[in-house]
């Protein structure tokens, strides 16, 4: 039985981990972290939930549960992550990280604060987005420069990054299968006379709307034909359940940097 950690735990994916981790048998839940004066802190984690009494008491407090955790899970956002590596840093607990909006420097600091540390990061945990990924990339390799490639993303109206993290991974993945520098060629939105499109450009576009769960979509458009790729999320249990796929995995794994295309052997 792995003893987790979620923190975020008062959040939309950390309350959704919580409630799936409560029916799995290889899990015990055995810190519920949230940020210092979140109305929570103090109280039962199960009966914030709606989930009954679990005897766990969200904390604000990291330091105060890691010694007992086999694995923490973190979906918070890129400077709370930030800190609480440097607290696992005593620890070096397995953690699987979904945060997004990490800038470049951030992501230079995190890999520093990973060091000694076994870790699944990853900007999307579902199994049919990572599906989407490797799909993606085959494509991409085979159309190469022939089709305009163009990026859409839709979220709920309460998301502050833009564009996702799974947009830019998607962007990542094309740009590197195709020998592109996404620096360069990533455009991002459109507005007054730009001229006719260049060929090279990856574009990214975000919506933000009522409560869209997450929707990803890459179009190939070719002189005469048009490929759409979609993947669609309904409910955040999907991603949940990758998160909790990749905790079991990820405590088995030797120290280093992961994400769910290693959990689910895509490469």
């Amino acid at each position: 039985m792995l003893r987790s950690v979620v923190i975020g735990s008062g959040g939309r994916m950390g309350g959704r981990i919580i409630s799936l981790m409560r029916e799995d048998k290889d899990f015990k839940l055995v810190g519920a972290i949230e940020r210092s004066g979140h109305n929570w802190i103090g109280s039962d984690i199960g009966e914030m939930l709606g989930l009954g009494r679990m005897d766990v008491k969200v904390s604000d407090d990291l330091s105060s549960c890691i010694d007992n955790a086999d694995v923490i899970i973190d979906f918070t956002n890129p400077e709370a992550t930030l800190k609480n590596l440097e607290i696992n840093q005593r620890g070096k607990v397995p953690v699987v990280i979904g945060t997004t909006g990490f800038t470049a420097e951030q992501r230079e600091e995190m890999k520093r604060l990973l060091k000694g540390i076994r870790c699944v990061l990853s900007p999307n945990m579902s199994i049919g987005v990572n599906i989407l990924f490797k799909i993606v990339e085959d494509v991409a390799r085979v159309l190469r420069d022939g089709y305009d490639i163009e990026i859409i993303e839709a979220h709920h109206r309460f998301k502050k990054d833009a564009p996702s993290g799974t947009a830019m991974k998607l962007a990542e993945i094309i740009a590197s299968s195709i020998g592109r520098a996404l620096e360069k060629d990533a455009v991002y939105g459109r507005r007054g006379m730009i001229g006719e499109r260049k060929n090279e450009e990856i574009a990214v576009f975000a919506v933000r709307a009522g409560d869209i769960v997450g929707e990803h979509a890459v179009i190939f458009g070719g002189l005469g034909e048009r490929i759409e790729i979609t993947h669609r999320a309904h409910s955040r249990d999907n991603f949940a359940r990758g998160a909790l796929r990749a905790a079991k995995w990820i405590v088995n794994q030797k120290e280093g940097i992961y994400d769910m295309m290693d959990v689910l052997g895509l490469r």
